[in-house]
């Protein structure tokens, strides 16, 4: 219960100063009638109805304390508060051509990818995620789905050598574009993770990223591998380091997103918490609010004890001169 116009209750304070005004006047009024002498009275006991003498005047004071309170107007408030969680939709796209496998990351580069592309994964809760990956080609691996448990599945029987090599970034972008055009999710993001140039395919990233921006998709890529030189392969053969990062911070910054570079896996662990946090799902919230007027109630009553205090004055309690 709660009170639009509280500040009525200040004239509950005139009540006391009524109260006392009526007493005060009682004790210096003369009596009603005029007797030569009351000494025979003095012994007649009192009746019940002699002791509820105040009553009216008692029952007055209860009318005006009401309606007063009926002047602050009581409400009562129902509040229903709903909260759903509105998912995003999340592509990873992972380079899994043959450089992958340099071991400038340990045990390679594809391994670290993986694992920790798992480890995103597991943090999601309430989002659509799929899985593209590419070489030379590109292949939808893993649909938008909310079934994590298979996600993990097919992220750890993934391998390298079944793509003809090559490295189509491109293709790749336009296929995760492509599965995310027509999602009804809010947000809809690809995370590309590649340690190559684009030197495949029949598109160009830049016109991928063009497509994404118009499908409303951000593009967060990421640039995975050390500095000058990895070692590759049995031998350890070094190989130049090929990353276009221009590219790479081109296509992020078209569509909104960004460019990160993981020379290390703890680096690209804090990435993915980076982008995990940017990409929050969103939350709705609606409330709902009823109030109820309850001043009615407090007049009701207050009628009622009205007319208590004109019965019982005008018929057992009456007097002969009323103050």
């Amino acid at each position: 219960m709660t009170l639009a116009q509280p500040e009525w209750l200040w004239a509950l304070a005139l009540l006391p100063a009524l109260a006392l005004l009526r007493w005060w006047l009682w004790r210096r009024r003369k009596g009603d009638v005029q007797f030569s002498s009351t000494t025979l009275l003095s012994h007649v006991p009192q009746t019940f109805w002699s002791r509820l003498r105040g009553l009216p005047f008692a029952l007055r004071l209860a009318t005006l304390a009401l309606c007063i309170v009926a002047l602050a107007r009581p409400q009562e408030r129902f509040v229903r508060e709903t909260h759903t969680v509105e998912g995003i939709d999340v592509l990873l796209v992972l380079d899994v051509s043959s450089s992958m496998l340099a071991q400038d990351f340990l045990p390679n580069r594809f391994e670290v990818a993986r694992r920790t592309a798992a480890h995103f994964v597991q943090g999601r809760q309430q989002d659509r995620i799929g899985l593209v990956v590419f070489a030379g080609q590109a292949f939808t691996q893993v649909p938008l789905t909310l079934d994590y448990a298979f996600l993990q599945t097919m992220l750890a029987r993934l391998q390298l050598g079944r793509l003809e090599d090559g490295t189509a970034i491109g293709t790749a972008l336009a296929t995760a574009v492509n599965r995310l055009k027509d999602a009804e999710a809010r947000s809809k993001v690809i995370i590309l993770l590649t340690d190559g140039q684009n030197n495949r395919g029949e598109i160009d990233p830049l016109t991928a990223a063009q497509l994404a921006r118009m499908a409303g998709i951000r593009i967060y890529t990421i640039g995975l591998s050390g500095h000058g030189q990895a070692p590759l392969g049995p031998q350890r053969q070094l190989v130049p380091v090929e990353i276009d990062e221009v590219m790479m911070q081109r296509v992020a910054e078209l569509t909104g997103g960004r460019y990160f570079r993981a020379t290390d896996e703890k680096a690209l662990e804090a990435i993915y918490a980076e982008i995990d946090r940017l990409e929050k799902s969103p939350v709705a919230s609606l409330r709902y609010e009823a109030v109820r007027e309850r001043y009615a109630g407090f007049l009701l009553a207050a009628l009622l004890l009205l007319c208590l205090e004109i019965g019982l004055r005008s018929t057992r309690l009456r007097r002969l001169v009323d103050a």
